[in-house]
Parts: C-alpha cells; structure tokens; sequence
C-alpha cells in the first residue's frame, strides 16, 4: 500500500477493498499521513478523528474477514464540515463562541448514515464563522487554502470541505449550501458539489444558518461518488421537521443513462453580465457539448439574488441575536456586522422579499415546463486571492466576500437540485465549476448530465500536486 490510494476515487476505493487488493485499515491510514503530512499548510481540518476511523476501518475489514455482506461505501474515508455533530467532539460551526460547547452526544443524522453504509469518518473541517461566507477564510483558525494554488481561496463557507477533497485529504467530504456554499467552493477547487432539493437529506444533528435555505450535500472528485453518498445519505428522517417523506429514487443507477432527449438551455444575461472570460468560456464549453438552447433569459435573477440577501441577514440575525448581545467581541466583526444589519431590518423589508421569492419560486416552475435542464456559471470567477476584498465584474467593483454567490444564490433561494461541475480550460491552472440545475427532486438528472460530461472528457477532478513540506 502506497499513497496513491489517496488519489484514487471512494467507487474505486470500495471495489478495492471488496476485491482484497487493499484493507481498510491500510486506505485510512494512508489518508491520516497525507492529513498529518499536509493539513498544516492547506487548513482543511479542525479536528482529526484517527481512533474513531482506525476502528471504523477495523470492523470494515472484521467483516470481510468473516464474509459478511459488506455496505456500499465498505472502508471509504469522509471527513465532514465542523456545523455536522460528531460524538465526543464540540460542534464549532466555525466559531469562537462554540468552543465553550458541551461535546456533542451523538453523531449528526447523515454521518450515521454514513458509517451504517461502511464509511469511515475521518473528522471535522473548517468552515467559515456560522457559514456566512464565500471565501474559505475564518478568522479563528485561519483560511483553508486552495490545493491547487496555496496563495488563493477555498470558496466557503465549506472551504475545507473542498480543499480536502481537491487535495486528497479525504476522496468525499460533506457541505452545507445555504446560498452556494457547496457550489462555490466545488468550482474554486475543482470538484463535484451536489446541491439536493430542499428537504431532501436531513438536517438532524447539524447548526443551521437559515433554516429556509440550508442544504447538506457531498463534494466529490467523480459523479459517482456524489452519487454513491447521496443515495447512502437519502430518506426521510422524522427527526428533521423539513425533510420531505418524498420518495428518492437512488442516483447510481443513472450514471450510465445519458442526456437523451432532455431538453437543456443556456442561461444568459444576468449569467453573462456579471461572468468574466473564464467563467463564460466554460459555461460555453459545457453549453455546445449538451446542445443546449442559447438564450435562456430568467425572470427577475437579480430580484430574487437581492431577496435571498434579505432573508439569509434577517434569519441569521434573528438566529445570533443573544450572541451578538452577549459576546460581540468574539464574532468574526465582518460576520457580526451582517447579522446586526440582518437583526435590525425592517419587517416590511423582509415581507417583500418572501413575496418576491414565492413569484420567482412560481416562475421558474413554470420555466421548467418547457426545459428540463439550466447551464449557468457556478461562480462569475476562478479563485481570488487569499485577503482579495474585491474584483470587477459586469463594469462594476464588488465585493468578494459577498459576490462569488452571485450565480448560486438564485437556485438556492428556491431549493432546487444543482450539481457544479468542474472544468479545466487549455492554458490555465485553475479550474472554474459549471452549474447543472433542474426541477425540485429531480436529482436524477443534475447526475445524468454530470455523468455525460464527464464520461466525454468535458468535465474532471484531480488531486492537486502537493509539495513536501521542507
């Protein structure tokens, strides 16, 4: 065993592990040396849970050993963002204020989904303060760097999530996406983010940010795997009050289906505006290959991106408003300034903005009587800099911090299934993700598309090359 079984995928990891050419004791291991060998300069990880995945491992193999039927992800390692409970270890949702935690009892409801499925959990990834973030950087434990160039951002607010997963710390990691926080740091770092439908998977066992927008979901260096961890992931939990008992068909078997005759359209627009050169040649790239309609101009984007604004400030203000009393002083002051300003909106303000989510909800419905499948860009960029406070986009200086959701927050607002897909441009060294969005529930085909493109060699994942640390 080497490390290179770091760099292979969780579907190739478990058929390795079913076919005796590895243990799963031997492929964690091999992930906790790269985690020990690397995590100090890429800050994917807050806390690593070696005992609990070297058991894990163990009873993988234990039942192999004795023949017993052995899960689907039999022996494959994850590793979660730190808003997921873990048992025995503080839920810190990247703050300061949840260090004083009490450590949790019992695991989040998808990480024991997870094991029941053969996972082995590997431990708690950085994120940025309470998930209101787009960059990767937390002001506690310092930024998750981007794997493929160390100087640039993560995305976030699951910046560790995608850098351990770009960097071969963990072949699949969980997110959180509440206006695009899997999706953006999925297209920075150059992999698969699967954004469900709203109510899909469960929320049990994890801290919300909004409780109206917060998805889970997993990021991935294949299709496949998203696929294979969802359907581990998918069915109704009663210990969820917004998880739909909506019947989920498994994802796996769709990988070998095709586009055939659905019928895909390009978005424009607001879409082309506000992207820069890569972000359109990729989204083009993605576009031609499906034969998808030019064109497509939705209804009031830009409305319902300010509306989801509204709500995400209004909701996280209200949910932090005893700690933003009580202990100011240990917010992150970026993110405490938003969720003061969020607190303190008018209620009419936030009305509005519901009204303008239930039309634009209703229109993109409609929309989807005639289409089955949106191409629009996931972020208007590649990744910034680390500190980079703004960049120009559509003829306009705007924030970083805020802006890299500008092409997510519209499909998220209203719970829709959303893969980024990943692309890699001749000539550039960094790779720039693609959205593939549809109708609620219809998971299906986001991973249909997905699985084309990447069997046609439009879209890909690779573990960045890492130096040795000197």
């Amino acid at each position: 065993m080497t490390s290179d079984v770091t760099s292979l995928t969780a579907t190739d990891i478990s058929a390795g592990i079913r076919d005796g050419r590895f243990t799963a004791r031997a492929v964690t291991e091999a992930h906790l040396a790269r985690i020990a060998t690397h995590d100090a300069a890429l800050g994917a990880f807050t806390a690593v849970t070696r005992d609990r995945a070297l058991a894990e491992a163990d009873a993988v193999d234990q039942a192999r050993a004795k023949g017993l039927p052995l899960g689907p992800l039999a022996g494959v390692p994850f590793a979660v963002k730190n808003l997921y409970d873990i048992k025995g270890i503080a839920t810190l949702a990247g703050s300061r204020i949840n260090r004083d935690h009490a450590p949790a009892t019992r695991d989040a409801a998808l990480i024991s989904r997870l094991n029941a499925g053969g996972g082995v959990l590997l431990g708690a990834l950085n994120m940025g303060e309470y998930a209101y973030d787009f960059t990767g950087e937390n002001a506690h434990d310092g930024p998750s760097r981007n794997p493929h160039d160390l100087r640039r951002m993560s995305g976030g607010s699951s910046g560790g999530s995608g850098t351990a997963a770009a960097a071969g710390l963990a072949p699949v990691t969980l997110g959180s996406d509440t206006n695009g926080s899997i999706r953006v740091p999925a297209s920075l770092c150059g992999l698969f983010g699967l954004k469900p439908t709203y109510g899909r998977l469960s929320k049990a066992g994890t801290f919300p940010f909004v409780a109206s927008f917060d998805h889970l979901g997993p990021l991935a260096r294949s299709t496949a795997d998203c696929a294979a961890f969802y359907d581990a992931m998918a069915g109704h939990d009663p210990d969820d009050p917004v998880c739909r008992d909506h019947q989920a068909e498994a994802l796996v078997p769709m990988l070998g289906r095709g586009i055939g005759q659905l019928r895909i359209a390009r978005a424009a627009g607001y879409f082309d505006r506000y992207a820069d050169r890569q972000a359109l040649a990729a989204t083009e790239r993605v576009a031609r290959v499906l034969g998808a309609a030019p064109g497509l101009e939705i209804p009031d984007v830009a409305e319902a991106r300010a509306a989801a604004y509204v709500i995400t400030n209004s909701e996280g203000g209200s949910f932090h408003l005893d700690r933003l009393k009580t202990r100011p002083r240990d917010f992150d002051p970026e993110t405490r300034d938003r969720f003061i300003a969020g607190a303190l909106l008018p209620a009419a303000y936030v009305n509005k903005a519901q009204r303008v989510r239930g039309r634009y909800r209703a229109a993109m419905l409609r929309l989807f009587q005639d289409i089955d499948v949106i191409i629009a860009p996931a972020t208007p960029t590649q990744a910034p800099s680390l500190g980079q406070k703004t960049f120009e986009l559509g003829g306009a200086t705007l924030p970083v911090r805020a802006s890299l959701g500008l092409f997510t927050q519209p499909f998220s607002f209203i719970g829709l299934p959303v893969m980024s897909v990943p692309v890699w441009l001749d000539g550039e060294t960094l790779p720039i993700g693609v959205q593939v969005i549809a109708a609620p529930w219809r998971e299906d085909i986001v991973v249909r598309v997905s699985a084309a493109l990447e069997r046609d060699g439009v879209v890909a994942s690779k573990v960045a090359s890492l130096k040795e640390p000197a």
